[in-house]
């Protein structure tokens, strides 16, 4: 048994949908079929306009310079979280810095928020990491006290809710990803949802080389820096198709999970394994199923990743910390802070975090496979 720790839930609907696009032409980034994708996911998310890109990472660069952000700029990031999150602020010249994690959500800790809080700071991205949602009133709360905008990380958490709002529906904007491990996909795409008109018409423009608007004449009159990010016709249906399934691939995301929990609790009340939470004020979909390995477990993370994989169970360690990241270690040096002993949290989860095989496709037998591994593998 070789079980993957993600692949894509796609059925015959979803290649006719593609094949349809291909027959009626609907194949370019200005295809009919991209806006009714973006109408369809931001009306689910609960936003007023939603603009798709070739990536989560694009849509989180469009979102930021729409959001005004350049050379100078602060803008807070979570220390854990995939590097594309850093990577966004750094592409517009401003300056990712790092906050650690709440020891429970692992998602990013607003008390450390608020004190790395500068004059330089201009705004904050929570990442909803691995599904579970932010405390969103306590970042609000940091980021209304310090006149900040907040633009959500929701790349991992198409599905999950706070409070009974989707994630996603409640910052300044936000920006998902339709990766093909995500609870939908298009392949490759992203998405920036908002209710502000004027960041939404200004990320259509940056998606698109910013051709110009002042007539047909003008057209190739560019009066700004824009880029080539668009999502094509033949991705943009298969997002549609994908939406016509959203609830029951969110539904299998959050099954799965709460199969897991069920099976490896034992191991939990014994301290070997440190699982997901899922606080009252969320709805968590899983996106990864991630556990960690705790001392008492007896073996290490890494040796009891070598011991699954040995029997056909694919894992992947969390995130690599920002702080760690060669490319960011000198970053710090620009701002006051000091790195020594700054994210405790982050690097817990770093060094003892696996993401369990996740995806919707998975079968009960499966899941009771790996639990079964791993408690095979408690010494």
């Amino acid at each position: 048994m070789v079980i993957p720790v993600s692949e894509p839930n796609l059925d015959l609907k979803d290649a006719a949908a593609v094949i349809e696009a291909v027959r009626n032409c609907q194949v370019s980034g200005n295809s009919k079929i991209v806006q009714e994708f973006e109408a369809v996911f931001a009306n689910y998310i609960g936003k007023s306009f939603g603009v798709s890109c070739n990536s989560g990472a694009s849509a989180l660069h469009i979102a930021l310079l729409a959001l005004g952000v350049g050379e100078g700029d602060e803008v807070i990031v979570p220390d854990l979280t995939m590097i594309a999150t850093a990577n966004a602020v750094a592409y517009c010249g401003a300056t990712p810095v790092f906050a650690d994690v709440d020891e429970e959500t692992w998602c990013i800790d607003p008390v450390d928020v608020e004190k790395k809080v500068t004059s330089k700071t201009v705004g904050v991205i929570p990442v909803h990491l691995y599904g579970h949602p932010c405390d969103m009133d306590y970042v609000g709360t940091v980021a209304d006290a310090h006149g900040l905008w907040i633009l959500e990380d929701s790349a991992e958490a198409i599905g999950s809710e706070y409070q009974g709002r989707k994630c996603g529906s409640i910052g300044d904007a936000s920006c998902f990803s339709f990766y093909a491990n995500k609870n939908i996909t298009t392949g490759e795409g992203g998405m920036v949802v908002t209710d502000d008109k004027q960041v939404a018409d200004d990320c259509r423009a940056l998606r698109s080389h910013a051709f110009g608007t002042k007539g047909l004449l003008q057209h190739f009159n560019h009066t700004r820096l824009g880029y080539s990010y668009r999502l094509s016709g033949l991705q943009a249906a298969l997002g549609v198709s994908q939406m016509e399934r959203i609830e029951y691939l969110v539904s299998r995301k959050c099954y799965n999970g709460k199969f897991y929990n069920s099976f490896l609790k034992p191991l939990a009340d014994e301290g070997k394994l440190t699982l997901p939470v899922e606080k009252d004020y969320a709805k968590n979909t899983y996106w990864y199923y991630t556990i960690l390995v705790n001392p008492s477990y007896g073996l290490s993370r890494d040796e009891l990743m070598q011991k699954l994989l040995e029997g056909g169970v694919e894992t992947r360690t969390t995130f690599i910390p920002m702080h760690r990241q060669e490319l960011y270690k000198d970053w710090h040096l620009k701002t006051s802070l000091k790195m020594s002993n700054e994210f405790p949290v982050s690097d817990l989860v770093a060094d003892r975090g696996i993401n369990l095989p996740s995806s919707s496709r998975l079968k009960a037998e499966e899941i009771m496979y790996v639990c079964e591994a791993i408690k095979k593998h408690a010494l």
